[in-house]
Parts: structure tokens; sequence; C-alpha cells
């Protein structure tokens, strides 16, 4: 005897509310990726350039193509 098992259809998953963020979530990070941009904006624009934090040209050479992409001179 086969016995024959009805297939059931599987449920949708509940949809996540939609609610908002609340800003105490957001304004920490927020803040940690304007002080990241910062800094490398920086490096990029600045560092070797009229002041300079590091000694030689590692930091200029690293970011030199970058400097142009985004329209620093450096030369």
């Amino acid at each position: 005897m086969t016995s024959r098992v009805a297939a059931r259809p599987l449920a949708a998953p509940a949809p996540a509310p939609a609610g908002a963020i609340p800003l105490a979530e957001i304004a920490p990070w927020a803040v940690f990726a304007a002080i990241v941009a910062l800094i490398l904006l920086y490096f990029v624009s600045t560092e070797q350039g009229a002041f300079a934090l590091f000694k030689g040209m590692y930091v200029h050479e690293f970011v030199h193509d970058g400097r142009h992409l985004l329209g620093f001179p450096c030369h």
C-alpha cells in the first residue's frame, strides 16, 4: 500500500516592519563615516603637498592616480 501525503504550500515569510531607523542608532555611524571620509580626503588632496605628516613620498605615490582622478593637481 502506498500512502499519499498531500503537499502543503509553504507560508510566505512575514514582511519586516517598515518603521524609521532611530537617529540615535544612525548618528554614531554617520560621524564615523564622516571622519573616515575627511581623513581619506586629506591623504588624497593634501598629504605630501603643501603640508605633510609623513616623511618621504610614499603616501603621495600611493594616492597619486586617485589625486588626478579627483582633479587635485600634484605636479
